[in-house]
């Protein structure tokens, strides 16, 4: 991992900013902290370089599920969101909105690293792909096209989507194997490098937004469909292209 990525962590709790920023900073990174999600918005806006955002969801202002709705309309950096300890509909309306992950407070600060360094781990490595799927930048499934070296998704008509990082892993390990049914765990050791544990809904809130985005129907997906007991599936075929539509 390249060292001295940079790293916003806001949250209101003087002692908690200083405490994460002097362990990050030991672990080779540059951390920047705010006490307000504004303050982060207006940097991130103005061009400050960020490899990822730590956003706390009790902030003054604008509590952090606002903040990362803003932050979404412009920016698809990682977001990981401190979230109550027992309140699990936090995590699940922070992943609703984009979060790439959620940690519950009280939390470790190892803990934080390891999640910090799997995310920047998946934005860094190409992703390892059926040898068909490999060398096109472009794959192309029912009415859409992912470029592999930008992460954009557009429609056949040109219109940019804009997926955070969870959402492109999510949705490129489904390209790459279009047609194969793939388990809740395997998709989560691939996304998240780590095991799915029974009463987490990461993935399925993930396929819900997804789904989304792809403006394909929850109550009766044609897209990505769901097959009861085992996984879920992105029923298209996918043609790999050097060309885009936009050219």
């Amino acid at each position: 991992m390249t060292q001295s990525k940079p790293i916003y962590v806001v949250d209101d709790d003087a002692a908690i900013r200083s405490l994460l920023r002097s362990y990050l900073e030991r672990n080779q990174f540059a951390v920047k902290t705010a006490a307000d999600g504004e303050s982060l918005l207006r940097e991130l806006k103005a061009g400050a370089p960020a490899a990822l955002v730590v956003l706390d969801i009790m902030l003054p202002g604008d509590d952090g599920f606002e903040i990362c709705r803003k932050l979404r309309t412009f920016s698809k950096v990682p977001v990981i969101m401190l979230t109550a300890n027992s309140d699990e509909m936090d995590r699940i309306v922070g992943l609703e909105i984009g979060a790439d992950d959620y940690l519950a407070k009280p939390f470790n600060p190892r803990e934080l690293l390891a999640r910090i360094k799997a995310i920047l781990r998946r934005s860094d490595a190409p992703a390892e792909t059926p040898q068909k799927l490999s060398s096109a930048r472009y794959l192309r499934f029912a009415d859409f096209e992912l470029d592999s070296a930008t992460r954009a998704l557009c429609t056949l008509s040109g219109e940019s989507l804009l997926l955070s990082g969870a959402e492109y892993d999510l949705l490129r390990l489904l390209v790459d194997h279009a047609g194969e049914v793939l388990s809740r765990d395997l998709i989560a050791e691939q996304t998240r490098g780590r095991d799915n544990l029974p009463m987490d809904r990461f993935i399925d809130v993930q396929i819900s937004r997804l789904r989304q985005r792809l403006q394909d129907d929850a109550r009766s997906p044609q897209l990505i469909k769901t097959v009861r007991g085992q996984g879920y599936v992105l029923a298209a075929t996918v043609a790999a292209t050097d060309e885009s539509v936009r050219q």
